[in-house]
């Protein structure tokens, strides 16, 4: 069962990569403007520097994910799974916070947190196991 939160977590991290490029690279793009319905070229132009920042929170969360799963493989379970479950609470939690905010961005919200929850479970289990 960790070996399943930890490939949860390492789905959950890569879909954070993707949202990471979205916001801090291709902002203003056509794909990112309509994940984020943030309109026009403009009108995504005058959030930029908001969603860049954003995004590199976004970052953080995955290199968390992913050092912790490399000190799990390395036999410091404590260490990585700590890590693990910060960083995919941390965007579980903030697709609750997307949901609750905007009921209009379920769907979004469900996308970025039910891959990451269903690894803590996974996880939380497989270490009291």
């Amino acid at each position: 069962m960790v070996i399943a939160g930890l490939v949860l977590a390492a789905i959950a991290a890569l879909v954070h990569v993707f949202i990471f490029y979205l916001e801090s690279i291709a902002w203003t793009s056509t794909r990112a403007r309509a994940t984020f319905g943030t309109g026009t070229v403009e009108q995504a132009s005058a959030q930029k520097e908001l969603a860049f920042n954003q995004g590199f929170y976004n970052l953080f969360l995955v290199i968390a994910v992913f050092v912790g799963i490399a000190f799990v493989v390395g036999g410091s379970t404590a260490i990585g799974a700590t890590l693990v479950i910060t960083g995919t609470a941390s965007m579980a939690a903030a697709a609750l916070v997307l949901a609750l905010s905007n009921p209009d961005k379920i769907a979004a919200a469900l996308k970025q947190g039910v891959v990451p929850a269903l690894g803590i479970l996974a996880l939380a289990i497989g270490l009291a196991l």
